[in-house]
């Protein structure tokens, strides 16, 4: 095994609906809303982290090829959440391949069991995906237009016996129609990662654009477009994955 390649995919992430993806900071300021979404120390800009693009793509992933149906068969699996881990190898469990493969492309975290013969099996994480901060266009066209780069969403639920609003709520969100510069790297160590590169990290980009990305997706936040930019052949492969059918 040795490094025979590295593909690059980069190009734009382009919001189709309001994004929030949370900083973690809920300790309420005067004026301030409930929930800010992250963003970079120095510039305040917001920023989506790759950590929330990997993790997404894999959860989707693990759900399409049949990773986490599997899990919930098994008590002590439904305990990881149906997590491809290495401990689903060593059980009584359809889908082994999948598992090995999703793996191989976003590794096993820390602690998870994973013994020397399967480390060598799989070797080092494939894909790495970098933090993905606004474009340089849109910023420019951002402040000719003087738009906000978040805007504040208010929310409350409905009392369905009285049927007034209660407990409202103000969510930040970066808006629709922003853009986001993004690049992923995927390692080539031997000629059938050629394969997972197709089967697992294209197919996990598009599923996503079926999905949403952050919170709140089932209310229509994180609704994303990805456009692959410097590789026409790449771009036309990715348009023409079909998931289904």
């Amino acid at each position: 095994m040795r490094l025979l390649e590295v593909k690059e995919i980069r190009g734009k992430i382009i919001l189709k609906t309001g994004l929030h993806i949370g900083s973690g900071n809920m300790e309420m300021q005067i004026g301030g809303t409930d929930n800010p979404v992250i963003k970079h120390p120095y510039t305040n800009e917001p920023y989506i982290p790759g950590s929330s693009l990997k993790g997404k793509i894999r959860s989707l992933l693990e759900l399409y090829y049949g990773v986490v149906a599997q899990a919930v068969l098994s008590e002590d699996l439904r305990k990881a959440g149906g997590l491809a881990s290495p401990k689903m190898l060593k059980s009584n469990f359809d889908g082994k391949e999948h598992v090995i493969n999703i793996l191989k492309v976003f590794g096993a975290g820390a602690g998870e069991g994973m013994s020397e013969e399967l480390s060598m099996k799989i070797g080092p994480t494939r894909v790495s995906f970098s933090d993905c901060f606004l474009n340089e266009e849109f910023i420019k066209e951002a402040e000719q237009k003087r738009w906000s780069y978040v805007e504040v969403k208010s929310e409350n639920r409905i009392n369905r016996i009285t049927g007034t609003a209660e407990h409202p709520r103000f969510i930040e969100r970066v808006p629709a129609n922003a853009k986001f510069n993004f690049s992923i790297y995927f390692k080539i160590l031997e000629k059938e990662d050629n394969n997972l590169f197709k089967d697992y990290l294209l197919k996990g980009l598009k599923l996503l654009e079926y999905d949403s990305l952050g919170s709140s997706g089932s209310r229509g936040y994180g609704k994303i477009k990805f456009e692959i930019e410097g590789d026409e052949n790449l771009k036309r492969e990715f348009e023409n994955i079909k998931l289904w059918g």
